[in-house]
């Protein structure tokens, strides 16, 4: 223990920069905990969704119209920022909300999180990052 001691007196810049980096990723969990959001990736999304998880498309129609995940259901952030029993009947069903590049589902997913909707996560990079896995949609 004597020996720890010296060390941290004798590399002071060191210790510290280890206490920062320490304090920045546990920062950065607690954030992320807070927000009570779950991101996924593409290949996790799919497993999902083959084991039965409803897909929540929150772009306008447009959007989902120009492309879309097999069997995703167009609900707009702004129709479920008014009526979060929109999703009516799957509270307990596992939940994956999707936009162009999360940054939306994020929102969505904490939102139906924070309305007691236990099981919902959101596609990491959103549809972008679908893209770039190569996984199809449908128009």
């Amino acid at each position: 223990m004597g020996q720890l001691a010296e060390f941290a007196g004798n590399h002071t810049y060191l210790v510290l920069g280890v206490l920062a980096s320490l304090a920045g990723v546990i920062f950065y969990e607690l954030r992320l905990k807070s927000q009570g959001t779950s991101q996924v990736s593409a290949s996790d999304a799919v497993r999902l969704i083959n084991k039965g998880a409803s897909v929540i498309d929150v772009r306008d129609a447009a959007s989902y119209n120009g492309g879309h995940i097999v069997n995703a259901r167009n609900i707009e952030l702004t129709a479920l920022e008014s009526d979060q029993s929109i999703v009516k009947k799957q509270k307990n069903k596992v939940l994956l909300t999707v936009c162009d590049n999360g940054y939306q589902s994020g929102k969505a997913a904490s939102l139906l999180r924070r309305s007691g909707y236990e099981n919902v996560f959101s596609l990491k990079a959103g549809l972008a990052g679908w893209r770039g896995d190569n996984l199809p949609l449908v128009k």
